[in-house]
C-alpha cells in the first residue's frame, strides 16, 4: 500500500525533529559493540562474522527512521519523487513544502531539516556560503558536471531551465514579439493587446533572473529594468503557472517564464495555442538566462545517514529522470532519457542548442542576498496586479 508523504506544519515539525535529534546519538549498534569488546576469547573468524553483522546492521539503520525534507520547489513535482524514495527505501519522509531558504538561517541553532530541495541554484549557493550546507562525496556525484555543483558537493543540480517569453499566437505573432530581455525597457510593450505578465520579485525564477542581470549589467541598470517591468506590465502574478494559464487564455499577449511552463501549457486540453521565445540569441547578445533545480545537504542534519542515502538515491540515472517528472524541465544529463509527451517532444530545445549567458550558475549564490535587497527596495517583492 502506498503511504502518503507527510507534510509538516511548523509546530509539529519542531516537536518531531527535536525528538529525533534527541535520539540521534545512538547508532543502533550499541549492544553489538559492547558484546564485541567484552569477549577477548573470540577467534578471528568469529570476529569477522560479527563485523559483517555490524555492517549489515549499519546498512539497516541507513534505511530506517525518517528524512526531513524542506522544499521550495512545486509540491506537485516533489511529492512523487519523495513517494518513490519512501517506497524503495522504507525511510519515512517528512516534507515541508513552500519552505523559504532563509528559514534554515533562522533554525541554525536548532537544525530541523536534513535535505533542502530548491528550484533556484542561487538559493542553494547562498545557503552554502552561509555555512548552512555540508559537503559530501555521494556515490554518483561524478555524473553531475562541475559547473552544476558546489566544489565540495554541498549542493548539486539535476534539472535545468531557461528564461523566455510564452506568447499567445492568437494575440501576437512570433515576428511581433520582443527577442531580448533588454527590450522590456521600452514602454511600447505595455501597449500590446492585453499587455504582458511577470511574477512578483520574490519568486525564485525572478530572483535568479535579476541576479543574472546584475552580473551582466550591474546594479544601477538592473534596478532600472525592475522599475520598468513593474510599471509597464499588465499583470504581476504569484507564480509562473498563473502566467502560463493567463497567457494561454488570452488574458495577456505574453509573459516572462521558465521554458518548462511553455511545455506544460502545450498539454492543456484548451488554451494551448502558444509559442515560446528563447531570448538574446543574437550574435552580440548575452544569451539566454539559465537556472537549475537541485538539492543540498543541511549542515548538522538530524538524520544524516538517511540524508546521505537520499543523495545517492537521487543521483541514480532513473531517479534523476524522476526528479524532472511532470515539471517537463530539461535533464542536465539528457542522455538519461527523460521522456516528454508527444505534444511537447517536438518543442524541446536542449541547452547545447542555445546560446546561454556566460554567468557560471554557481555564481548565483553570491548574488542572492543583494538581489533580494534590490527587489525589496523596488517594491516588486510585494506587488501583485
Amino acid at each position: 500500500m502506498k503511504k502518503a508523504i507527510k507534510s509538516l506544519l511548523f509546530g509539529s515539525l519542531t516537536l518531531a525533529v527535536i525528538t529525533a535529534a534527541g535520539c540521534g546519538t545512538d547508532d543502533g549498534n550499541g549492544n553489538n559493540d559492547n558484546a564485541a569488546g567484552g569477549n577477548d576469547s573470540q577467534n578471528e573468524n568469529a570476529g569477522n562474522n560479527e563485523n559483517e553483522e555490524n555492517t549489515e546492521n549499519e546498512a539497516a539503520v541507513e534505511l530506517d527512521g525518517q528524512l526531513v525534507v524542506y522544499s521550495s520547489r512545486n509540491e506537485n513535482f516533489v511529492d512523487p519523487l519523495l513517494q518513490k524514495f519512501e517506497e524503495e527505501t522504507g525511510i519515512e519522509v517528512m516534507a515541508l513544502h513552500g519552505a523559504d531558504p532563509l528559514q534554515l538561517e533562522e533554525e541554525a541553532g536548532n537544525v530541523q531539516a536534513d535535505i533542502f530541495i530548491s528550484n533556484d541554484l542561487g538559493a542553494l549557493g547562498y545557503l552554502d556560503n552561509q555555512g548552512l550546507l555540508a559537503g559530501s562525496e555521494p556515490e554518483g556525484i561524478e555524473t553531475i558536471p562541475a559547473e552544476f555543483r558546489a566544489d565540495d558537493n554541498a549542493y548539486f543540480a539535476i534539472s535545468a531551465r531557461s528564461r523566455g517569453f510564452i506568447y499567445n499566437k492568437d494575440l501576437i505573432s512570433e515576428d511581433e514579439m520582443p527577442t531580448s530581455i533588454e527590450d522590456l525597457f521600452d514602454e511600447k510593450w505595455a501597449d500590446v493587446e492585453n499587455g504582458y505578465a511577470i511574477t512578483r520579485g520574490g519568486n525564485g525564477g525572478m530572483l535568479g533572473n535579476v541576479s543574472a542581470l546584475r552580473y551582466e549589467w550591474g546594479d544601477d541598470k538592473t534596478a532600472e529594468w525592475v522599475a520598468s517591468i513593474r510599471e509597464n506590465s499588465a499583470g504581476i502574478y504569484e507564480g509562473h503557472g498563473d502566467i502560463r494559464r493567463a497567457v494561454g487564455a488570452g488574458e495577456h499577449s505574453f509573459g516572462l517564464v521558465n521554458n518548462y511552463y511553455y511545455h506544460q501549457q502545450l498539454l492543456e486540453p484548451t488554451d494551448n495555442n502558444v509559442g515560446f521565445i528563447y531570448l538574446d540569441q543574437g550574435e552580440d547578445e548575452m544569451g539566454v538566462i539559465a537556472n537549475a533545480a537541485g538539492v543540498g545537504l543541511v549542515e548538522g542534519a538530524p538524520n544524516e545517514e538517511n540524508a546521505h542515502a537520499f543523495l545517492e538515491w537521487v543521483l541514480k540515472p532513473e531517479n534523476q529522470v524522476a526528479f524532472v517528472g511532470e515539471s517537463l524541465e530539461l535533464l542536465i544529463n539528457s542522455e538519461y532519457g527523460a521522456e516528454y509527451p508527444e505534444e511537447v517532444e517536438p518543442h524541446v530545445v536542449e541547452f547545447d542548442e542555445l546560446k546561454v549567458q556566460d554567468m557560471p550558475l554557481k555564481e548565483l549564490g553570491n548574488y542572492f542576498e543583494g538581489t533580494k535587497e534590490l527587489i525589496e527596495a523596488s517594491g516588486l517583492d510585494l506587488d501583485l496586479k
